[in-house]
């Protein structure tokens, strides 16, 4: 009897065993200074993909799910893609003609420049395209969050009862950064594209922002990743939002911690 295919499993096995990066976690408590300074308080992810670990301000926080409101439309965008319910990201997508929360949204836009502006009303658009069926099956197959799309079409990623812990949303952006999502390279390329906001050298800042009111207090966040050269960290942020003065505070205070941490 050969013991050789045995030998050879064996040895298979370990070698994955020795690649296989363990998660490791840091607490940073002491940087939650910097949500005091701002009046609120919140979370911050910051997950170093290859190394695969994490650093967590407020960790408790940092797992308990919440509703993911324009986060989502990175998921959004994935699966319209996907699903061909729009050809490209330069597609121009109707408004729908009624009047919106702000002015910017009432024109018709491609998926570009409505990620860009959060604009609702063309993500309303795409969800009703896409269907609750097909979102159930592709939330699921995303792994993103709770992956619970309820019942109401346009609404469940601003009123749930779709949520996300700011660690899901960091490991979920992690595998976009890499394209490994089960999606095509060509649908991961184009988001990862269309959700770049700034450059510092070879730094490149992606990022989404997110605001819901359903919860009390109202909900807000700032989630991407910093690609320097090959390398990948992927955060999220999730904070107290008194106002719409706070609105500015989300990106910025990210901006604060990512440059606290020396990765921006």
């Amino acid at each position: 009897m050969s013991f050789k295919p045995l030998l050879l499993v064996t040895a298979l096995l370990l070698g994955l065993v020795q690649h296989a990066q363990a998660e490791t976690v840091v607490l940073r408590d002491d940087l939650a200074s910097l949500f005091a300074s701002q009046g609120t308080r919140g979370t911050f992810v910051l997950l170093d993909v290859a190394e695969n670990k994490f650093t967590l301000i407020n960790a408790k926080r940092a797992r308990k799910p919440g509703i993911p409101a324009s986060t989502f439309k990175v998921a959004n965008s994935l699966v319209a893609l996907e699903t061909g319910v729009i050809r490209d990201e330069e597609e121009i997508i109707p408004y729908g003609g009624k009047p919106q929360f702000l002015k910017v949204w009432e024109q018709d836009m491609s998926l570009r420049d409505a990620i860009r502006v959060s604009n609702l009303a063309v993500y309303r658009e795409l969800a009703r395209r896409i269907g609750l069926e097909r979102y159930r099956e592709w939330l699921a197959r995303l792994d993103y969050g709770n992956a619970k799309p309820g019942t109401d079409l346009e609404n469940f990623w601003i009123r749930g009862p779709l949520k996300i812990s700011a660690v899901e949303q960091a490991r979920f952006l992690a595998r976009l950064a890499e394209e490994k999502l089960p999606l095509s390279v060509e649908t991961q390329a184009k988001v990862k594209d269309i959700m770049i906001l700034e450059k510092r050298g070879e730094k490149v800042l992606h990022g989404k922002t997110g605001w819901t009111t359903t919860p009390d207090p109202d909900l807000g966040w700032f989630v991407g990743w910093v690609e320097n050269g090959g390398r990948l960290h992927a955060f999220a942020l999730n904070m107290d939002m008194g106002s719409r003065k706070d609105a500015p505070k989300r990106k910025d205070l990210s901006i604060k911690f990512l440059e606290a941490l020396k990765i921006y």
